[in-house]
């Protein structure tokens, strides 16, 4: 397995440029990247810059705070798979997870699930470095009941990114076959790898390219 194979390239600044969402897709087209990771804006720019290639685009939804109502995100979800989204990657709602409210949870979960349809892939954020590790388990136990196809550790927008511990926890809750995503903080090649090793099946990065460049 080639290490950019799993990698989402990403790019999620708020400045971002139509030019550097071009480059962006040029570069995972280039690599052979799992897919392109952008903000909803984007998404319908990005898929006409990799038409052919057989990538996906993938969405953020309800990014980064994930303190949307689920009828917000549902809707920004459809308006995403509507523009050429193959993926989404959404955020919990991080207060309801920690206030103990896990049917809500659960709910908002599963309305974005609903709203991308069949064939549409769905990553989960927990933003790990808010939670307890009870509260990575029971969010990670959540997600794998509800019809998603990846638990993913971060936004990248918050205090830090994955860890090789929470790696290993998300992995010890959702099984051997359950995707995850390690994101935020994985800058090179043996960051990369430290990540799979643990458990991790997909990696979010910006610095995909140098990390693609460490396995050569």
């Amino acid at each position: 397995m080639r290490i950019a194979s799993i990698i989402d390239h990403t790019l999620l600044n708020p400045e971002a440029s139509k030019a550097e969402v071009e480059k962006l897709c040029e570069e995972a087209v280039e690599h052979g990247f799992a897919s392109v990771c952008v903000n909803g804006c984007h998404v319908e720019f990005a898929c006409s810059c990799i038409r052919g290639s057989g990538l996906p685009v993938a969405a953020v939804v309800g990014f980064p705070l994930g303190a949307m109502s689920t009828e917000a995100k549902a809707f920004e979800t459809r308006d995403a798979v509507q523009n050429g989204a193959g993926e989404i990657d959404m955020v919990i709602n991080i207060g309801a997870l920690k206030d103990g409210d896990y049917d809500y949870v659960l709910k908002d979960i599963k309305g974005v699930v609903e709203a991308a349809g069949e064939g549409v892939k769905v990553k989960v954020i927990l933003e790990t470095c808010l939670l307890s590790s009870e509260e990575i388990a029971k969010a990670s136990a959540l997600v794998a009941k509800s019809g998603a196809h990846f638990v993913k550790t971060s936004t990248g927008f918050s205090k830090s990114g994955a860890t090789e511990d929470d790696i290993r926890l998300i992995r010890s809750v959702v099984g051997e076959d359950f995707g995850i995503k390690a994101s935020g903080g994985i800058r090179t090649y043996s960051d990369a790898i430290k990540m799979v090793e643990a458990g991790a099946t997909r990696i979010g990065a910006s610095a995909s390219v140098e990390i693609a460049k460490g396995e050569e």
